[in-house]
């Protein structure tokens, strides 16, 4: 160390370097240490050095990056493997890479032995395939590829003349594209300023299955995600996301370079990350998709397929949408057995011999039929696996009318999505590593065994943990109240007319500033569609632009408001009086006719447990936390926090719901409210 004393190998004397170090950092990019921040700190260096896990909750404000990546930089150079850093979103890890970790390298670099080396790592399908913009995989009609759309979807015309030439949109995106393409250093999509749509980027990125792997593609050495991957086996830090953490916990991918720490922030979000990430879907649409691909690309005959196709397809015939408590009937598993038959023999017979040139079209025909014989063997296997099964429709979206309900003569999907996540995470994350999860929500009240014991950390045989609330710099009961609506009628299907009132009411109040966070896109249209002629005001709604260029106006004019739905409800980071009323229809629990949510509720109360509360309220509670979070981001904001729905205020669980609430200063009166509004509105305008 040039200018700080090297830590001694005792507790104390690490967690004191880390202190310097962070005192040094937030010295360095002009800021104040913060007593959360210290403790966070300290905490996070103690179980590094004993290797328990440990759950930290880090108010909004408590500047929790910071207090992380120190003790991680500290460890990470005294050990032989990278540490990890993952996150729920792109656009946290983006944050975390771009902006963090380089403010926060330049300000203590001086005092460490050696430049600290950060990576970051992301799935394939996020980078440029340089064979694929050779040409090494073939053109496919997008309708096809749509089928195949299992967390990531490739399949569609890559070249700008198969999709109506450059002087269609999607032609001139391609064309920039692949001029980018020849420039960019790294191949990552969110370097590519302005971005393009999803559809063209399918056109030059291929998904993990796709890929031809570094032994056949003739580009391998050229390869943007193989390249990314060399740099984290390289790295000090890596920085990734739940996904791909769920990809190496549960598959044993090494899609990870091998570390022995990890942080994990967004935790709150972690198990429904892995969650959708190893959740999959079966249609006959793909099944009919695959075969066209294996007969095009391979040469096989694939009557066995289109055959154990058509047999799923009456077996599939008017079946209602909803959970499958006990899985797939007979009729169906035999279907199902017919098909992994079929799609084993396709592999067979299409997997060429070893004089066949590398060829992205078989490759992409031989993904597809893995996939479906992968997902058959699971629907076999659901029940001794304990996963969940149930059939759905697909929805369709008309931009002028938003997404339209499940149609119940369209086609039905199965779909599988394990029952608990938390077995397999015991065994492929906590095992072996220490974990540091952290949240701004990720305890109810002072507990945090509903969170940790989603994860696998509570139970017969689960590792050592300790959970901690570092608090927050904002003082809640002064700077926010918190408004339950009791009187409201309790919320129906739609918004009542009393709800509607009762808005418009408070936004008037307000003179606007007002995020207001509905549980579902249609009520938020509603609603928006209600007052907008009310109102001498905007009322922004989520889907008239883009997520980025609502939220941009909302800030940057104090008297507008802006409506919308889950997307909101975190993330969402506006200081000052522009966002000086959170208003939130009901309380989000899950949808009731929810399969997974459903399952696991059942499974708690057979095990002698509350099925509500353990999987409903705490889902809620998590969530209205995280809505409530939008309103205080700042020591100098001030505002109110309107619930509509009385049952935070008259139900046995409301206490509950609460506890995982900031401590605001709480009432049910209406004219305390308003009135409260009202000054805030005179204040700002």
């Amino acid at each position: 160390m040039t200018d700080l004393v090297a830590p001694e190998a005792t507790e104390a004397a690490g967690e004191q370097f880390v202190i310097e170090l962070l005192d040094r950092a937030v010295a360095g990019m002009g800021g104040q240490s913060r007593a959360g921040q210290h403790e966070m700190a300290r905490q996070v260096a103690r179980a590094l050095g004993t290797g328990d896990h440990l759950l930290v909750q880090a108010g909004t404000g408590t500047g929790k990056s910071l207090a992380y990546l120190i003790p991680l930089i500290a460890h990470a150079l005294e050990s032989n493997k990278p540490a990890l850093v993952s996150t729920a979103t792109l656009a946290l890890q983006t944050q975390i890479v771009g902006r963090d970790l380089p403010r926060l390298l330049k300000a203590i670099t001086p005092a460490l032995d050696r430049p600290v080396k950060v990576a970051l790592v992301k799935g394939r399908s996020n980078y440029v395939c340089r064979h694929k913009l050779e040409g090494g995989f073939p053109s496919e009609e997008p309708s096809e590829g749509q089928l195949f759309s299992l967390g990531e979807d490739t399949s569609v015309p890559h070249f700008a003349a198969a999709v109506g030439g450059p002087s269609s949109q999607l032609g001139k995106e391609v064309v920039r594209l692949r001029e980018w393409a020849e420039k960019t250093a790294t191949g990552d999509r969110d370097e590519l300023l302005p971005g393009v749509t999803d559809r063209a980027w399918r056109q030059v990125s291929v998904t993990s299955m796709e890929c031809l792997g570094t032994q056949k593609c003739p580009m391998a050495a050229e390869c943007f995600s193989e390249l990314a991957r060399q740099d984290a086996a390289e790295a000090d830090v890596v920085v990734t996301n739940h996904a791909m953490l769920a990809v190496s916990a549960f598959e044993g991918l090494a899609v990870l370079p091998e570390y022995d720490v990890v942080v994990v922030d967004e935790a709150h979000e972690l198990q429904d990350r892995v969650t959708g990430a190893v959740s999959g879907q079966l249609s006959v649409a793909m099944v009919h998709a695959a075969a066209a691909g294996a007969r095009k690309h391979t040469a096989i005959t694939v009557d066995a397929l289109n055959a154990a196709a058509a047999n799923l397809e009456l077996a599939l015939a008017g079946v209602p949408n909803g959970l499958l408590p006990n899985g797939l009937n007979d009729e169906q598993l035999d279907c199902v057995d017919q098909l992994r038959d079929a799609c084993r023999a396709a592999l067979s017979d299409s997997k060429g011999d070893s004089t066949t040139t590398p060829d992205g079209g078989r490759q992409l025909a031989r993904s597809r039929l893995m996939l479906i014989l992968e997902l058959c063997e699971r629907l076999l296997a659901a029940r001794e696996n304990r996963e969940v099964v149930w059939f759905s429709r697909a929805s369709s979206f008309d931009p002028a009318q938003g997404f339209s309900p499940p149609d119940d003569t369209a086609p039905a999907l199965i779909n599988i999505a394990p029952l608990s996540v938390a077995g397999r995470l015991r065994e492929g994350l906590f095992a072996g590593h220490t974990v540091v999860l952290t949240s701004a929500t990720l305890a109810i009240g002072s507990a945090f065994e509903p969170a940790a014991g989603g994860l696998g950390l509570v139970g017969e045989g689960a590792p050592r943990w300790k959970g901690v609330d570092v608090g927050s710099p904002f003082d809640y009961p002064k700077q926010g109240i918190l408004y339950v609506a009791g009187h409201l009628p309790k919320p129906g299907r739609g918004a009542s007319p009393e709800a509607l009132d009762e808005l418009e009411s408070l936004i008037r109040a307000s003179g606007g500033g007002a995020l207001c966070l509905f549980s579902s896109r249609r009520a938020a249209e509603e609603a928006a569609e209600a007052l907008r002629p009310k109102l001498d005001m905007t009322v922004l709604c989520q889907g008239d632009s883009t997520m980025t260029a609502l939220v941009k106006q909302f800030a940057d004019e104090p008297d507008t408001c802006l409506f919308g739905t889950m997307s909101l409800w975190q993330g969402v980071d506006v200081p000052g009086g522009s966002c000086r009323l959170v208003v939130i229809d009901r309380i989000p629990f899950p949808r009731p006719d929810d399969p997974l949510m459903t399952a696991r509720s059942r499974a708690v109360a057979q095990a002698g447990g509350n099925g509500f509360m353990s999987v409903s309220a705490t889902h809620a509670a998590i969530r209205l936390a995280q809505g409530a979070g939008r309103l205080i981001r700042s020591t100098g904001d001030k505002g109110v926090v309107a619930v509509l729905d009385s049952r935070l205020a008259t139900e046995r669980y409301a206490g509950f719901l609460r506890g995982a609430l900031p401590p605001f200063w709480s009432t049910t009166d209406r004219k305390t409210a308003i009135a409260a509004l009202e000054r805030l509105a005179g204040e700002n305008a």
